[in-house]
């Protein structure tokens, strides 16, 4: 032993015993102090199972896997029932499907579309589940969210990503209920890792496959006609001629009022009046100073020849509202207008900023919506969708508001949301039940989205927002489009069934090559 540690063994055994368990206490305490500081200091980002914090931002993104709401009371009811209903699901027994939105959207419109699209998906998982004689693989729900504004979308898609190879057996994502360009970056890369992709609302004709003969979402489906095919339906109810329309459009657009106005200006090939933008702020759901902007073009409006008497919106619902409002305010009041618009119609049913005097003083608000309760049950055509697929939708909510079902908080079909999530729900399980081998409980990732161009014939999807019909491009053929109109006391009341080919599909429901 060296000199100098002789020394320092020697002094330690002439420290008496007191003094060297006051030094291990006080070493112990430090210790203790250290880690706890450490503990205390340690930014835990952490929400729930596959849920977290990014470190620049305070919204709980990813894949949830429990009973996890986002910090929304409105969702809760809802999601705890998909909780119950994979819990109940045995290992090796079921594949994951993902719900993609914003589960953490501040503005109501579209917490309310979340809650509609989260309720809808619930319902068909609980029927696939209970009500399919018995049929495999079982679904389980698991609900992806890439931010408000779709930000966190990568570190989303890469969570689902990795599912897909685990014991989570992910085999499909439906929702992207908006048309956006972060959406789109979701839905390409999710489909080029070769994760199949049902949409629910999205409408974008650049968010779907086909165009120009190109398909850059291998494996995407939609339940949703495409904004071309929206106003398609729109001009063969209306019977609109070009001299007695115009257009006003969102400049520079995204995804979706693009594609419409692109849909809207074809129609309108040859109007005297050309075409009347607007530019709303880049969060298309703040006000802005697009007020202004619209009392201008209504004075505009008002100078036009007196034949002309339908405007074309192409525009979000608050930009939608805002005009409609301006139109009620018109100078010429003796004369009356019809706006024609897309499905985000719809948002304006319940809101309270819309001036329902103008639609009592001779405007009226039309739009294309992606489904309505009330489109089958009166009169409805021999082919293209039943009411009895409506009365089935139906017999599951009555039943959701109580035990084992749900509850799942209260429910409005008048939107269309819950009932379009309900049928890409049930998309997303047929894909994955036809891919399934015989003899085997598991379908292979690939082979889902081989699906989508076998659904057509008697292998379509009857959903209840119509036939569901798919392309060889996995797009919905002549599919229906309800036409829906605001009313002055609020809500909306079903106008007519219109159809993109002008017609209900053949009874046989085959595209044409």
């Amino acid at each position: 032993m060296r000199p100098w540690l002789r020394e320092v063994v020697q002094r330690i055994r002439t420290i008496p015993i007191y003094r060297y368990t006051a030094v291990v206490v006080a070493a112990a305490l430090v210790f203790g102090v250290v880690v706890l500081t450490r503990a205390l200091t340690h930014d835990d980002r952490s929400c729930a199972a596959g849920v977290a914090r990014p470190e620049d931002s305070d919204e709980c993104v990813g894949v949830s896997t429990s009973a996890f709401d986002f910090g929304q009371r409105r969702f809760a009811d809802t999601i705890r029932a998909v909780a119950r209903e994979n819990g109940r699901l045995k290992p090796g027994t079921y594949v994951t499907v993902a719900l993609f939105e914003p589960f953490t959207a501040t503005d109501a419109d579209t917490m309310n579309d979340v809650r509609h699209e989260l309720q809808g998906a619930y319902l068909a998982q609980y029927q696939a589940n209970h009500d399919d004689n018995g049929e495999t693989p079982y679904i389980r729900l698991v609900l992806a969210n890439p931010g408000a504004s779709g930000d966190a979308w990568e570190r989303t898609v890469d969570r689902i990503v990795a599912m897909t190879t685990s014991s989570d057996r992910l085999r499909a994502v439906t929702g992207i209920g908006t048309s956006t360009d972060n959406n789109k970056k979701a839905v390409a890369k999710l489909t080029r890792l070769g994760v199949p992709v049902i949409g629910t609302s999205i409408t974008a004709d650049d968010l779907a496959n086909g165009q120009r003969g190109k398909d850059p979402y291998p494996g995407l489906a939609r339940v949703s006609p495409t904004n071309t095919d929206e106003a398609r339906a729109l001009a063969s109810f209306g019977r609109v001629t070009a001299d007695r329309a115009l257009l006003v459009y969102d400049k520079p657009g995204d995804p979706y009022t693009r594609t419409l106005q692109r849909a809207f200006s074809t129609l309108l090939k040859g109007s005297p009046y050309g075409s009347w933008p607007f530019t709303p702020p880049a969060d298309r759901s703040q006000e802005g100073s697009t007020p202004n902007t619209f009392r201008q073009i209504t004075d505009l409006v008002c100078d036009t020849d007196a034949r002309l008497d339908t405007v074309f919106f192409a525009g979000r619902h608050t930009q939608l509202r805002q005009f409609i409002n301006a139109l009620g305010r018109r100078g010429c009041q003796s004369r009356s207008f019809t706006v024609l618009s897309g499905d985000e119609g719809s948002y304006l049913t319940g809101d309270r900023k819309l001036d329902r005097g103008a639609l009592q003083h001779g405007v009226a608000v039309r739009y294309t919506a992606l489904a309505h309760p009330d489109a089958w049950l009166d009169s409805p055509p021999a082919s293209g969708g039943s009411a009895q697929d409506t009365r089935d939708l139906g017999r599951l909510l009555t039943a959701a508001k109580a035990h084992p079902v749900g509850p799942i908080g209260p429910v409005s079909l008048d939107d269309g949301q819950a009932i379009i999530a309900y049928d890409a729900m049930r998309l997303a399980v047929h894909g994955v039940r036809e891919a399934t081998p015989d003899q085997q409980k598991i379908p292979p990732l690939a082979d889902v989205g081989l699906q989508w161009p076998q659904v057509k014939g008697s292998l379509r999807v009857n959903g209840a927002s119509g036939w569901i019909c798919l392309d060889v491009h996995g797009n919905p053929y002549d599919k229906a489009v309800p036409i829906v109109e605001l009313t002055p006391r609020g809500g909306s009341r079903f106008v007519k069934i219109a159809w993109p080919e002008g017609r209900p599909p053949a009874k046989d429901c085959l595209p044409p090559a």
